[in-house]
């Protein structure tokens, strides 16, 4: 660990906590207190690791924290993406400690946002502060951290473009993420998008007897149940016809790369309860849950649900349905796809309505070639000693496909989270070990960045030189007295 570090890991740890204690539930208006007084935490922090032109800024909703810090015109700019809002706690009754008292247990720290994402966001401040004790970052920075991921930031997009200019970068960089484990770091290559659908069908004016006219009316239920089975295959792919056309075929290397995370089937079925795995025919587990696109049920009703029998022939059936898509898909044309399939499917005799819901997720993707991520490459590889994965994940995070088509700028997903911190759970954690791994592999992110973006090694800190020179002047001496 860095001797700064080192010497100052309790205190970084303490203001941590701070920050934890603040319960910033950004879905919940009872909150809103708390979100300005999270906000205004983070922008004194900040300001006091060494951001000028620290600032609250107001949005429709929750503020964003701005901060910057100039170099030179010749390094290049990174923006730093955070956000200090958080989950609810509930089920409160299910945490072994208090959700918003942050409590260190085997070398965690335990609270709600531990990992997602005020620790991780936290990391880059000290970070900061490290830099500024060593003179000075590689590269410019300026810090966005916002108070609305947790609701799908809605404001965040209105905000960039109203404050363009402020925030022009040349790459994002956001630790909002996961590595492979403790000691196997990894960088997020790949975001599947979303989009989100509700199937309504609709039969008779009311619910009916299904004896006296049962075979003689349309049931939803057993529409509905048609119109889904529709949307798969025998091999497990997806059915809408068109739904392929632009998703890449991964080639040897990519997929060889994938294999190499450590992963077990057996394990996997275990710890789920399965007795087998399921999925799109040729490929492996891995590859269906990250870099596949998938369709999904995620929620079926209709007629009658309650303990014991009611014979009905249901007014209506319902169902939600989530498609995660890949690289190239683009979310506006799977969705004119997914109403098309519904509509040509419908059986005869129901009426079926089918909305998008929420706002749709763009896919994202990074090659390992992009200047951003072989500094991060670097930086891990010094830090951890073995080289980064590239991972995919099957989720979304929409504001890194929206910074790419707003700024065409590509964002580093340099996470030090791990997958078992039950980020969204009770007992949500953060390994102190990687908390402060973070905060020393970010300052050589920089470094390897500026050093690609020149072609020419980073010019040394205030205190390496500080360092050289007294080397020198010791030698000087020694020869003198010799």
């Amino acid at each position: 660990m860095h001797s700064y570090i080192e010497s100052n890991k309790e205190r970084f740890l303490e203001e941590l906590k701070e920050l934890l204690r603040i319960p910033s539930v950004s879905t919940d208006p009872a909150h809103v207190p708390d979100m300005q007084r999270a906000a205004a935490l983070v922008a004194k922090r900040l300001e006091e690791a060494g951001a000028s032109a620290v600032r609250v800024m107001p949005t429709a909703k929750h503020p964003v924290v701005y901060g910057e810090v100039r170099v030179s015109d010749a390094v290049p700019t990174v923006l730093v993406y955070g956000h200090y809002d958080v989950q609810p706690a509930d089920p409160v009754d299910e945490w072994t400690t208090p959700p918003f008292e942050p409590t260190v247990r085997d070398g965690k720290v335990y609270a709600r946002g531990a990992t997602d994402d005020k620790g991780q966001m936290y990391m880059h401040l000290k970070a900061l502060e490290l830099m500024q004790h060593e003179g000075a970052p590689a590269c410019n920075l300026k810090f966005l951290i916002e108070g609305e991921e947790e609701l799908g930031s809605p404001s965040l997009e209105a905000f960039c473009k109203e404050h363009h200019e402020l925030l022009s970068a040349d790459i994002v960089l956001a630790s909002d993420t996961s590595i492979v484990s403790a000691d196997i770091p990894g960088i997020e290559a790949s975001l599947r998008g979303l989009v989100y659908f509700q199937v309504d069908v609709y039969g008779a004016n009311t619910d009916l007897h299904s004896g006296i006219f049962g075979g003689a009316v349309p049931n939803p239920a057993n529409a509905l149940s048609a119109i889904i089975a529709s949307l798969h295959d025998a091999k497990g792919r997806v059915a809408i016809p068109s739904f392929y056309n632009n998703v890449r075929t991964l080639t040897k290397k990519e997929r060889a790369e994938i294999a190499r995370a450590p992963h077990s089937d057996a394990a996997y079925r275990r710890q789920l309860g399965l007795r087998e795995l399921v999925g799109e025919v040729g490929y492996s587990t891995v590859e269906r849950s990250t870099v596949r696109p998938t369709l999904d049920v995620n929620g079926i009703w209709g007629g009658f649900t309650g303990e014991g029998s009611k014979t009905v022939i249901p007014r209506e059936a319902h169902a939600k349905v989530s498609v995660r898509l890949v690289a190239n898909q683009d979310p506006k044309e799977i969705e004119k796809l997914f109403l098309a399939h519904i509509k040509r499917v419908a059986p005869a005799g129901v009426r079926v309505e089918t909305r998008r819901l929420d706002g749709a997720a763009y896919p994202y993707s990074m090659s390992a070639d992009h200047i951003g991520y072989r500094a991060a490459e670097l930086a891990l590889q010094t830090t951890f000693r073995k080289k980064p994965l590239p991972l995919g994940s099957g989720g979304s995070i929409p504001v890194v496909p929206m910074f790419e088509r707003l700024f065409g700028i590509k964002t580093v997903l340099m996470g030090f989270g791990l997958p078992t911190d039950n980020l969204h759970a009770p007992d949500e954690h953060f390994l102190l070990k990687n908390f402060y791994r973070g905060i020393e592999t970010i300052p050589l992110f920089y470094k390897n960045l500026a050093e690609l973006w020149t072609g020419e090694p980073s010019a040394p800190s205030t205190a390496t030189r500080a360092k050289k020179k007294a080397k020198e002047a010791s030698t000087k001496t020694k020869k003198q007295v010799r």
